[in-house]
């Protein structure tokens, strides 16, 4: 289910019936963790990318599904991660250091249910 009519650039529509993010650790400079976080938006479109209202350029967002995609239809996604990192967060990083699955209402008060099915890593 779609989170209708969120802006989902602002703080109070930062709310996304699927959510998956990518996080690489700053260590001990907490403020310099940063991540992706791949998003079922409800009004951004497919394929556009941002800055969290929250986080800034530290987290950037990744539409990979819009209100055009199906709902009860199951999807499968495949990125390279390697490379959203280096071009999104503007280095090479080796490692990523946490994986989270959300579905997030808390900002709209609203509700959602997601489906993630097994989530996996490879060279190709």
């Amino acid at each position: 289910m779609l989170l209708d009519n969120l802006n989902e650039q602002t703080k109070a529509g930062d709310d996304y019936a699927a959510r998956i993010y990518v996080v690489v650790s700053g260590g001990l400079a907490f403020w310099k963790t940063r991540s992706i976080n791949y998003v079922w938006a409800s009004r951004s479109p497919k394929g556009k990318i941002w800055e969290n209202a929250f986080a800034g350029k530290n987290v950037m967002m990744i539409a990979l599904r819009s209100k055009e995609s199906r709902l009860k239809h199951w999807y499968q996604e495949k990125r390279n991660i390697y490379q959203d990192l280096k071009q999104y967060l503007g280095e090479e990083i080796r490692y990523i250091d946490a994986v989270a699955l959300m579905t997030d209402t808390d900002n709209s008060s609203r509700s959602a249910t997601a489906f993630y099915g097994n989530i996996y890593f490879s060279e190709k």
